[in-house]
């Protein structure tokens, strides 16, 4: 896919992780739609670091469906299209078993699923139809370590990237077909925001320095997770 000029919409891109993935894509020549939810100003500054253009900032609540379906409607009616889809925005929140209620740990897990995992299926779902409107497409879904090893404090949040992982496997046999492919990038620990409370604890020295992670990083030690690499051919 020639991807200068294309449309990309990268969710959470107002910071950390989806910034870098933004900035990115934009050097390679991509006109970004950078999403957040509450944040304008972090947004503007994510928009006046891009290269190239023209870009645009769109605010929406990924979790909700009709805000889901309203973003990527405002971003196929602002810039013309959509041709990649990085669905970046998730959250991370503590609720050990031990230390919750009941409805503190349904709280946590309907959060949590909603917008790490149903929030993506339902933008996957929009962008596709667009995509497929256009002869193809790309979409990213941004996934953890956590989905494959576990996360003991927050076990909504690996769980919601285990299913992400599911879900792009089964959308990537569903949609070649139609030239829309589907990547997963599943970065170690990035010193962003969501992880700073995490990265300056007793174990977060040791994540940074465990060599596992560090030979299975697609990005190469990349902030960017290695995204841009995966909008072309």
């Amino acid at each position: 896919m020639e991807i200068s000029g294309k449309v990309a919409l990268v969710t959470g891109s107002s910071r950390g992780i989806g910034r870098e993935i933004a900035c990115g894509l934009a050097k390679k020549g991509l006109r970004v739609a950078v999403h957040y939810h509450r944040d304008r100003e972090a947004a503007e500054s994510t928009l006046a670091s891009l290269e190239g253009g023209p870009h645009a900032a769109f605010a929406a609540d990924v979790a909700d469906a009709g805000s889901a379906r309203g973003l990527v409607e405002s971003v196929v009616g602002e810039m013309g299209g959509l041709d990649v889809l990085v669905n970046n925005a998730a959250i991370f929140e503590s609720h050990p078993v031990p230390e919750v209620d009941y409805e503190g740990w349904q709280d946590a897990w309907s959060r949590t699923i909603a917008t790490n995992l149903i929030g993506p299926a339902n933008l996957s779902f929009l962008a596709t139809h667009i995509m497929m409107e256009r002869g193809g497409g790309r979409v990213v879904n941004v996934s953890s370590r956590g989905a494959f090893r576990g996360e003991p404090e927050t076990p909504a949040y690996g769980a919601s990237k285990a299913g992400l992982n599911a879900m792009s496997q089964s959308l990537a046999q569903a949609l070649a077909p139609y030239g829309i492919f589907f990547y997963i990038v599943a970065p170690g620990f990035v010193k962003t925001d969501m992880a700073s409370s995490l990265l300056s604890g007793p174990g977060g020295r040791y994540s940074f320095a465990e060599p596992s992670r560090a030979r299975r990083h697609p990005g190469g030690g990349r902030t960017d997770g290695g995204v841009p690499c995966l909008g072309g051919p």
